[in-house]
Order: C-alpha cells, then structure tokens, then sequence
C-alpha cells in the first residue's frame, strides 16, 4: 500500500483521536491539521498546511481508507479513518501501526508504553507477537529492523507506504567508457596549437643553424 508521508500522518492521526479523545471524534478539518502537526507524539514533527491535508483526505477518500461526514447539528463536516476495514486489522494492531506511523520504528517495549493511552494492550512480548503476525500478512504491515546499537531489542516498523516522490529514480551519469578517447579539441584551440608548434619548430631550426654556423 503505498502512501505518502502526509496520508500516512493523516491516518495515523484520525486513530490516535478516535482510541485518546473518542469525544471530539470524528475531526474536522482544522483539528485535523492541529492533529497532524501537535509537537508531541511525532516524530518527525511536520507543519503540514490546511490545503496539503484537504488533499491528502481526497486521496485517501478515493482508495477507500477515510470518510467525510456531518451529521445534523455539526457546523463542519469532520473525517474518520476506515483503516479497520481497510487493512483487515482490530485494534490493538491499529493502535500498532498508527504508533508506529506517528513515530517511526520502535521497540516492542516503546510501543507498548506509547499505546498504553489507547487502551488495553498486551504486555511487551504479547506486543512483539503482534508484530510478528503482521509481518506475517500478504502484503506485510510490518518488519523487523533487527537491534540499533545499543538496544537489547529489535526494532519495529511498518510498510504501509513510503513518500512516492523519494520513488522516483534519481538520474545518474554514466560513467565514462574507457574504451572511447577523449573528447577531441575544439578547431580553433587545435589550430592554436598547430602554429605554437610550428613557430617553435623554426625557433629551434634558427638556434641550429647559427650553431652550426658558428654564430
């Protein structure tokens, strides 16, 4: 599934607030953007604009992943996540991933202390259990990073996506043949040369001759 950085953050965002203030859930636009850009809980932290979050919603809108709605008495339509539809997952593996969204790659003892606001969730290795059954899936939801130096754990992190345009090839020069000879002298510099040389070379028949000559 491959999604942006922004639709990511997005998503990840909509389950935070539905599992931590279900209150003031569903969100609307304005809240959403607060969502994506609040100073704790993120990493990296962003500074997204109103009209990159609308757009992001529309893509995730059009895969099926995010509903806008507004029922009567709300003043703004508001936005939900349909991730648990979307990806087949309950939720403690939404809390999990959307974790690991908002944070990048982690321990199974880091996660299970950052979802502890979400509600119940298993202990650390029941934690790491999770982890290994969604990279278990087809396609995977996650993957093992193995340790970071001096970590005694392995590190976690999703696959749901990666920001399409860092997918885009870079463009590389080719290395130099060294079967074909270097670039010929433009005309002027290679006639340049031809009459240093030759005026050299009448220099030098000079200097023989009055050698010679005994002058």
């Amino acid at each position: 599934m491959a999604l942006s950085d922004i639709e990511l953050r997005v998503l990840g965002a909509l389950v935070e607030k539905e599992r931590t203030t279900p209150d003031a859930y569903p969100l609307s636009l304005q809240a959403l953007v607060t969502a994506c850009n609040q100073r704790t809980n993120r990493d990296p932290v962003s500074s997204y604009h109103l009209q990159e979050v609308r757009d992001a919603l529309q893509r995730l809108r059009d895969r099926g992943l995010a509903a806008t709605v507004q029922e009567v008495g709300d003043r703004v339509p508001k936005h939900r996540h349909l991730l648990a539809k979307g990806l087949g997952a309950d939720e403690t593996e939404l809390a999990l991933l959307a974790v690991l969204v908002l944070r990048g790659p982690q321990t199974a003892a880091e996660l299970r202390a950052r979802t502890e606001r979400y509600g119940k969730m298993p202990d650390p290795a029941g934690v790491e259990a999770e982890l290994a059954a969604l990279a278990r899936r087809e396609p995977a939801l996650a993957r093992n990073l193995g340790r970071a130096p001096g970590q005694a754990q392995d590190r976690w992190a999703h696959t749901l996506g990666i920001d399409e345009s860092r997918q885009q090839p870079r463009v590389r020069t080719p290395a130099p043949d060294p079967s074909v000879g270097s670039p010929a002298a433009p005309r002027g510099a290679a006639d340049g040369l031809a009459s240093r040389l030759t005026a050299l070379e009448e220099r030098v028949a000079a200097l023989e001759a009055r050698l010679t000559s005994g002058g």
